[in-house]
Formats: structure tokens, sequence, C-alpha cells
């Protein structure tokens, strides 16, 4: 079985050298995208690191609470003067 390579109507036939040139050139692609492949499964089995929870203290909870408060009395109060 020989390989032909097509250009345009006519077929050329590569030689013996040509085809193990192009099976040691695909090996080398497949090789190298193998290889970065490997690397990216082996990053990504790395446990990622914790992500820390922000607390908040209860003093700035009570500040968050009095000024929503504060809002919503603003709102009542132009609701009932109108």
């Amino acid at each position: 079985m020989t390989v032909t390579e097509s250009t345009g109507d006519s077929k050329k036939k590569l030689s013996a050298a040509g085809i193990a040139r192009i099976k040691a050139a695909q090996k080398a692609r497949w090789a190298k995208v193998k290889a970065a492949t490997a690397a990216m499964e082996a990053a990504s089995t790395e446990a990622p690191p914790e992500k820390k929870t922000r607390k908040m203290s209860a003093a700035g909870r009570a500040r968050i609470a009095a000024a929503a408060r504060a809002r919503w009395a603003k709102v009542r109060s132009a609701k009932a003067a109108k």
C-alpha cells in the first residue's frame, strides 16, 4: 500500500523517507499535546486553596441594620406625608 498526496488532479507518491518524516513529525506533535494535557490534569488534581470566609463583627452588622432602619423610616415618613 502506498501513501499518496493529492495535488489537484494528479497524485504524487511519497518516498519512504518522506513518509517517515511525516510520521516522526506527527509523533512529535502528539507527544507535545499529550504532555500539555498531562500537565493540565496534574495541575487540576491539586486541591485549590481554601477560600477564607469573611466575617463581619457584631458592631458592623448593627451599623448596617441601623442604616437600613433609618432608610425605611425615611421612606415611611415620606409616604405618610403624602
